[in-house]
């Protein structure tokens, strides 16, 4: 693959065969704006595509091997992440909290002026006083990035997010929400946001020409406007 034009992004994305991360990958692949596309992960995507370079990095508690990849890039967005239930709890929390961390190190020391998008999660609690643990563990992992100094850091707390296209949810609390998907989003329309939409502000949020430093936390229902100011600026 070629070197991208100088007015093109090159955008790192961890976690794409995950439900966002996938959508993540399709979006950067379909931006103009973005003329190279690193995905980072233990599993190959199956997708061939001229912007793509994939690097298979199969232990997430050690990524110093990835400063040549992590070097000179625009923009990142992290995806990588795990279901309550479905891993035991140490496993949650070394995913959740210390595969973030470590990977957030060393992007910001090879890519200092990156641009960075975090999936966190509705509830998260950087106080660590949460009975729940996902809460616990995001809140963690967003106070250690914020400490980190990036520039341009981006927390994104979507509520339920909607897979779009079926699959095998991950437990009956997902498998529940699916079916009644249809009337909650009538019902509470800022407590659900459709797995391509945030996908689609993650990446805008990360790509746009801002100068300013900032840390911002958007909650589903900043999420949600954010969509639609980019959305009315044709962006």
């Amino acid at each position: 693959m070629g070197t991208p034009a100088a007015d093109k992004k090159r955008l790192v994305i961890v976690g794409t065969t995950g439900m966002v991360g996938a959508y993540v990958l399709r979006c950067a692949l379909d931006n103009p704006a973005i003329g190279f596309v690193t995905s980072v992960g233990r599993r190959k995507t199956g997708i061939l595509h001229p912007k793509l370079n994939e690097i298979l990095h199969p232990d997430f508690g050690d990524c110093s091997s990835l400063v040549p990849v992590l070097t000179h890039q625009d923009a990142a967005v992290f995806c990588l992440g795990a279901y309550t239930g479905s891993v035991t709890d140490a496993e949650l929390r070394t995913i959740t909290v210390d595969y973030a961390v470590e990977f957030a190190r060393v992007l910001h020391a090879s890519s200092p002026d990156i641009a960075f998008s975090f999936l966190s999660g509705s509830g998260a609690d950087p106080t660590g006083r949460s009975r729940m643990a996902f809460a616990r563990y995001k809140g963690q992992a967003e106070k250690t990035l914020q400490a980190l100094g990036f520039r341009h850091l981006y927390i994104f707390r979507p509520a339920y997010i909607y897979p779009v296209e079926p699959r095998k949810e991950p437990n009956f609390s997902y498998r529940f929400l699916r079916g009644v998907y249809p009337v909650f989003r009538v019902l509470f329309p800022n407590q659900v946001i459709s797995a391509d939409h945030l996908a689609e502000a993650m990446v805008k949020v990360v790509i746009r020409e801002t100068g300013e430093t900032r840390s911002q936390v958007f909650e589903n229902r900043d999420i949600l406007a954010m969509l639609e100011a980019f959305h009315s600026a044709h962006l």
